[in-house]
């Protein structure tokens, strides 16, 4: 492919970012600007000269502004292959001159949603000629070059000036490709908007896209490719986080703080968790974060050490004062006054992440798994168990204090990889068994632990599934449980119930698992 001279561009944009100084780019360079509306008077106000699309096309925008690109001297102008006899024998029959840039952003429709704006204003904002340009271009690259960002700009003229008015072809074909990935990501943004305003939660076809937030030096291991991209559907945390310091985020900085911000927005009193490796290695509650923190740190200091730590309360001094010398890759919360911050710049490697906000527990949006040939869909695991929801089914019911660790203890137990069993004791974990094949090993790895370190004589077990046999449960017992909550639902229900009673310790199901892989 051969450099392009660009002597017609139409621009036509939302984002009025750094277009005064483009255009005047283009003017010195001697080409002709056509454009629309807003973009047409803020080009104007610097006093460069531009045509009206619609004195261009000789034909007015109509339908309250819905129809002004959409004309055959506009895409025919841009899809006119220069190489191709019978397309240019065409031009010249109909009149269409040719158009060889498009500077075209979208309206902004995720934003729109994102605010809440009603059905109607979300239509409305669904933009229709800025993606046909767009794809018009793109198709067309051979010969047309498509900039659909600001941050676009720049390298555009770098281009132009280094190839005398013209573009290169390396630099339209990425231009391309940028296109249909944004056009892309637009469209994945409006069918998902649409699919929740019908009854059906699984349509035909599922699309999404992002934006790129952030190149990563690598994935989960140094010889992988990584690179961190936003959706349209913003959800409180790492995608909504200002980073007030530290080193640029990893992968697995990123996946980690993930984990452990949905899991302290599961609770309403102050809440601190402690991650490696996306599982909580420390869980707890307090009446302050710097008890929170003392506590979870208490089930595993050993595996806290160069942890991820979440917040659900702002940080302050006292929280800050609480680290001591512990060793933290990141902290998130939802803010920080200004003292903290201050006192964590001290600590030159710490990542520090502020989200202005918590993520809803609640949300019944969807997550997603890629496997081979395609991706597993499922809505969030948004389900909650609350004191209303437990059926005792054992002889000795549980305390209330025993109700109050109960439930704490499955609540984090949703957010350790399965097979999960989880220990605690005054709304902290005690010790925690993650990930593992067998169930029974799971109490054995969490007892093992437990003793380590903060011990687990007396607590309360959480199991994130049923028992399949009475030797899990009889392993937790062992290990000092005295309450136990699981799902419920094994054939050998009646053998583990029995088990319980012979042990004198209360049991209670909720008859809600909670797998996670």
């Amino acid at each position: 492919m051969a450099n392009t001279n660009i002597k017609r561009a139409l621009l036509s944009v939302t984002d009025k970012t750094g277009l005064r100084e483009f255009a005047r780019f283009l003017s010195k360079n001697g080409v002709e600007i056509l454009s629309t509306g807003g973009t047409a008077r803020a080009i104007r106000d610097t006093g460069i000269d531009i045509i009206e699309v619609s004195d261009f096309t000789d034909f007015p925008e109509i339908l309250g502004g819905r129809v002004k690109t959409l004309h055959p001297k506009i895409h025919g102008g841009i899809l006119a292959r220069r190489d191709h006899d019978n397309d240019q024998f065409e031009m010249v029959e109909h009149d269409i001159q040719p158009i060889d840039l498009i500077v075209v952003n979208l309206y902004a429709f995720e934003k729109t949603v994102s605010g809440g704006d009603n059905f109607e204003t979300c239509v409305e904002h669904i933009d229709i000629g800025g993606p046909a340009l767009i794809r018009a271009a793109a198709k067309n690259h051979l010969f047309t070059t498509v900039v659909i960002d600001p941050q676009q700009y720049q390298s555009v003229m770098i281009d132009m000036e280094k190839h005398k008015g013209k573009t290169s072809s390396n630099l339209r074909r990425n231009l391309a490709a940028t296109a249909y990935a944004r056009t892309a990501a637009y469209d994945a943004a409006i069918a998902g908007w649409f699919g929740d305003q019908v009854d059906e939660p699984y349509l035909e076809y599922f699309a999404f896209g992002g934006k790129l937030q952030q190149k990563l030096r690598y994935g989960e291991n140094p010889h992988q490719t990584a690179a961190f991209y936003t959706s349209s559907e913003l959800r409180p945390g790492v995608s909504t986080s200002d980073q007030i310091q530290g080193k640029a985020l990893s992968y697995n900085n990123l996946n980690d703080t993930d984990a452990a911000y949905e899991l302290v927005a599961e609770f309403d009193t102050p809440a601190c968790a402690i991650i490696k490796h996306a599982n909580p290695c420390g869980v707890a509650l307090g009446e302050t974060l710097e008890e929170a923190l003392k506590k979870a740190v208490a089930c595993d200091p050993v595996s806290a050490f160069g942890g991820i730590i979440a917040l659900n309360r702002s940080l302050d001094t006292n929280m800050v004062k609480a680290l001591g010398e512990l060793f933290v890759e990141v902290i998130v919360a939802p803010e920080a006054d200004e003292n903290a911050i201050e006192l964590l710049s001290k600590r030159k490697n710490l990542r520090l992440l502020l989200s202005d906000g918590l993520p809803d527990p609640m949300t019944n949006d969807k997550t997603f798994k890629q496997v081979a040939g395609g991706f597993l869909l499922q809505s969030r695991d948004n389900g909650q168990t609350v004191h209303d929801d437990l059926k005792v089914v054992t002889k000795r019911a549980p305390t209330v204090a025993e109700i109050a660790d109960l439930l704490f203890a499955f609540t984090v137990g949703k957010h350790v990889k399965s097979n999960t069993i989880v220990y605690a004791r005054d709304q902290a974990t005690v010790g925690i068994g993650a990930g593992q094949m067998s169930r029974v090993d799971a109490a054995h790895i969490a007892a093992r632990k437990g003793n380590e370190h903060a011990g687990t004589r007396p607590c309360v077990v959480a199991s994130d599934a049923f028992f399949p046999f009475a030797d899990g449960l009889l392993a937790a017992i062992e290990a000092g449980g005295t309450a136990v909550i699981q799902p419920g639902g094994s054939i050998r229900d009646d053998e583990v119930i029995a088990a319980a009673d012979d042990a004198g310790i209360a049991m209670v199901f909720t008859g809600m698992r909670h797998f996670r892989h």
